[in-house]
């Protein structure tokens, strides 16, 4: 609409300043002159009026009905005042100098600002849209008597689709049939393929890549995470931080100031005898280069590009006053299973003996293990299949019960299990097997030992293994000054091994889940502000009370509704890039403050003529200039948020 109304405007204000006796002074020339060409310059000039300049006229009433007058009460009533006098001078009642060109440019450089904010601005949410565009058109339903083409709109939970290779996938489910790798990247921010066979969930939107999946429904519509993400990133620009409130005070104050400095304007230089034009020249500059144009885009569009970017990393802000105090923050509380941890067994440390390699151990324990549904079991192979090797079924297998289990393999017989095991086998174990026991004893983990005629030949210590990720999470907020705490429900052992092993700095144990709330507030009564991070239902009260509540968006939906930001991903070197975004954007916003606010104190006395005597002055065009200059200059800065190293 401004892009429309700037171009008809633009065009019809060339004639009114072609035609405008003050023009054709400054640049020596003669315009062209037909009977009637007097009126070019005021009927032209009134149409701008009419046409481009109602739009801020109309944002004025809206202003003065909220009782909070802003920009567009100021534009108002710059050019309203410019109009009046014009038709004044224009009907003779007055002796003086019509304002038409400077009424008509005024209207049409005021519409290029808006349409360069408004672009501005809609490009910083473009977001939305590009979520939008990720879901496919349609979809291939698998049914009783063959294969089909449906709109995604036609699917519904349940159904069973066929994904393609290089296809989209149409809705959020869980794989029935195939294998193969699927880009999260658009929605969760994670960079690499992630694999995908039986049971595995996918995302609506993500793009399938090289093998054909078979995919339950198990979420369409307003139902999918793709459609949660949207929402959560439009509920963020809607939400108004500390700054925005600042922002709009100022503009407030800064509207009042300008009236107030148009109407001294206007008293001194009646006081001093100078012309009716000249004076209201310098009351209408004054109205316009005062504007709070830039003051109200200064917030509004840092909060855009902020969210967007966060989005577009898997940082979903809920509430943006988490945001906006995360670059505060003194402690971040993570809580440990399934945050720091994986939340899964896995093997963490392991020895073995009689030159066996631990890559073979691996294996043997793998191809016994693999018919077990013990969860340590399961994670011992789930560590084979994290380091790809390759394990094959036992010839035989059976449970022993409260021991272990005693498989066939290749021939060889083997036991698995731990002390009450090796007791009762009366088994040998090597002394290098035996200290790596203990000392997995010390951390609380389980000790596995794999036995074959009679003697241990390898220890496995199996326990909730430590993300990859943490480590760096840990050491990354270290360098940005943010003390690391854990909170857990395991034992001080346990707890202490996680600890020592990431370097935090406070480790609370054996905390029941209603007690992980007081503990937040302890640490918020040592005068420390407090991010909290966690993933389930016991976690959703310590979110709720920390100063910043980070859910893991892999958790509970309990826990996502209690949190600021939400994690797309369950990655914990997110937690830094989320202060890095907030130091980020709080500095952007500095900046646009005081560039929309700090010109202000040159620039009205400037427009209300204080170097007249030396020959400076400004129009009202050249305000509109500077005004619409100081706007583009701020959304400019606010883009430059996009380079921010996160």
């Amino acid at each position: 609409m401004f892009r429309d109304k700037f171009w008809l405007s633009f065009a019809l204000t060339l004639p009114v300043v072609y035609w405008s006796d003050h023009i054709e002074g400054l640049l020596g020339y003669t315009a062209v002159t037909f009977p009637g060409s007097i009126w070019i310059p005021p009927l032209l000039a009134t149409f701008v009026f009419l046409y481009g300049g109602w739009v801020f006229i109309q944002g004025a009433i809206r202003e003065l009905r909220a009782g909070l007058p802003g920009m567009m009460a100021l534009i108002s009533l710059a050019i309203v005042v410019a109009f009046l006098f014009s038709w004044v001078v224009q009907l003779n009642i007055i002796s003086a100098e019509a304002l038409w060109w400077e009424l008509a440019t005024l209207v049409t450089i005021m519409l290029l600002g808006h349409w360069i904010e408004m672009r501005s601005i809609s490009q910083a949410s473009g977001a939305l849209r590009e979520l939008a565009k990720l879901l496919p058109d349609e979809a291939t339903r698998i049914t009783g008597s063959g294969e089909e083409r449906v709109a995604v709109s036609d699917l519904e939970e349940g159904d069973l689709v066929l994904i393609r290779p290089g296809e989209k996938v149409p809705a959020d489910g869980v794989v029935k049939k195939g294998e193969s790798s699927v880009n999260e990247s658009m929605v969760t921010g994670e960079s690499r393929p992630l694999k995908k066979a039986a049971e595995s969930e996918v995302i609506a939107g993500t793009i399938n890549g090289e093998g054909s999946l078979q995919v339950n429904v198990t979420g369409t519509g307003d139902k999918t995470k793709l459609s949660g993400i949207m929402r959560l990133v439009a509920d963020a620009q809607k939400s108004r931080s500390r700054m925005q409130n600042l922002a709009d005070r100022a503009a407030q104050f800064l509207t009042y100031a300008a009236i107030a400095a148009a109407t001294l304007t206007l008293l001194v230089w009646f006081a001093l005898g100078a012309p009716v034009d000249f004076t209201v020249i310098r009351v209408v500059t004054v109205l316009v280069i005062a504007c709070p144009h830039a003051l109200g885009l200064a917030v509004p569009l840092v909060v855009a590009i902020s969210t967007t970017l966060g989005a577009r990393g898997g940082l979903l802000i809920r509430d943006r006053r988490g945001l906006e105090e995360a670059r505060n923050l003194d402690v971040v509380v993570f809580d440990k299973t399934g945050t720091l941890t994986l939340g899964e067994f896995r093997v963490v440390d392991m020895a073995t003996a009689d030159e066996l390699s631990d890559d073979e151990a691996l294996r043997i324990a793998a191809s016994i293990e693999s018919e077990s549904e013990h969860p340590i079991a399961r994670g011992i192979v789930k560590t084979a299949d994290d380091k790809a090797i390759r394990y094959d079924s036992p010839d035989s297998f059976r449970n022993i019960t409260g021991r272990g289990v005693a498989a066939s393999l290749q021939g060889k017989d083997y036991l698995m299990g731990g002390a009450a095991l090796l007791r009762s086998e009366e088994a040998t174990i090597p002394e290098a097997l035996s200290k790596t026991a203990d000392a997995s004893a010390e951390r609380g983990q389980a000790a596995i030992f794999l036995v074959t005629e009679g003697q241990a030949i390898a220890v496995f210590a199996v326990a909730d293994a430590i993300r990859e990720e943490s480590r760096e999470a840990v050491d990354d907020l270290h360098a940005r000054g943010i003390e690391v705490a854990m909170l857990t429900g395991d034992s001080l052992a346990v707890a202490d091994a996680v600890g020592q092993a990431l370097g935090i700095d406070t480790v609370f144990a054996e905390v029941l889940p209603e007690d992980k709330a007081t503990k937040v507030r302890e640490l918020q009564a040592q005068g420390k502000r407090v991010a909290m991070v966690g993933d389930g239902v016991n976690d959703a009260p310590a979110l709720a009370t920390s100063d910043i509540g980070i859910a893991i968006g892999a958790g509970t939906d309990v826990a996502v509704e209690a949190g600021h930001i939400v994690l797309v991903r369950s990655d914990p070197r997110d937690i830094p890039r989320i202060v890095s975004l907030s130091r980020a954007t709080y500095n952007k916003m500095i900046q646009n403050l005081w560039w929309a606010a700090g010109y202000n104190i040159f620039a009205i006395p400037l427009a209300a003529g204080v170097l007249a005597a030396w020959g400076i002055l400004l129009t009202p065009a050249l305000g509109a200039v500077l005004m619409s200059a100081s706007t583009i200059i701020v959304a400019i800065n606010a883009q430059l948020l996009k380079r921010a190293q996160l």
